[in-house]
């Protein structure tokens, strides 16, 4: 077996080092989920959690190291531009009676379970999808029964970008959140341009993600994009 500092004596690649950084907020966050749901049980709960936040953090901080150095972003999470106006202005509401539908795209299984729980709780319709193609069946079979999609960026076969791409040509008006443990700044720079509605980088607290999830829905709506139940609206 060949020594990995002679075969590529220069050190890792950014490429490399992007899967690494992606893989490992990816754990990150299923950690962090996790986590999230533990309650206090035992008498030494509270100290095993503190010792738990406390290693995510060192970890993530790690992990922003990697990502900088293979020329990923340094933003923890952005909006569009042309909905954030609408979030500083206007106040986000609950959802209301009707529950918004949304759709989870990742591979990784476990964190499709813990984001479809957290967002479960917090009121919302929520599908799942494991890749790109499942994503995009689901999609056209319903294209108006999302009000948002969810979508990783690192998948296989067909790559979040790709998938965000087709999702545009099929309903260009739907809202869409990349949320991913690495991506450079150029693609990130590229996919706003594209319409991306917001950016989270994982790993992702579960208050954030729904946040996230209420703010976009709310610009959304404000702008006109849908309705006052969060459902899309002919446009």
């Amino acid at each position: 077996m060949s020594n990995d500092s002679t075969s590529n004596p220069s050190g890792p690649s950014a490429n490399e080092v992007s899967k690494a950084a992606s893989e490992l907020n990816n754990l990150l966050q299923i950690i962090s989920g996790a986590s999230s749901m533990l309650g206090p049980d035992h008498q030494d709960s509270q100290s095993y959690l503190a010792m738990l936040h406390e290693s995510i953090d060192r970890a993530e901080r790690v992990a922003a190291e990697l990502a900088e150095k293979a020329g990923g972003t340094s933003e923890r999470n952005a909006t569009h531009p042309e909905l954030a106006p609408f979030m500083r202005s206007k106040k986000v509401t609950e959802p209301t009676s009707s529950k918004p539908g949304i759709l989870l795209v990742d591979d990784e299984q476990m964190t499709l379970t813990l984001m479809k729980r957290v967002l479960s709780d917090a009121g919302f319709e929520v599908s799942t999808a494991e890749s790109g193609f499942d994503c995009l069946d689901q999609f056209r079979r319903r294209p108006h029964g999302f009000s948002l999609i969810i979508l990783d960026l690192t998948m296989p076969f067909m790559d979040g970008e790709e998938t965000f791409g087709r999702l545009r040509e099929i309903r260009p008006d739907i809202p869409v959140l990349l949320c991913t443990g690495f991506i450079q700044q150029a693609r990130l720079d590229r996919l706003r341009t594209s319409g991306l509605a917001g950016f989270l980088r994982k790993p992702v607290p579960p208050d954030e993600i729904i946040a996230m999830v209420r703010s976009t829905l709310a610009s959304v709506r404000y702008a006109g994009g849908i309705n006052q139940h969060g459902m899309p609206v002919a446009m």
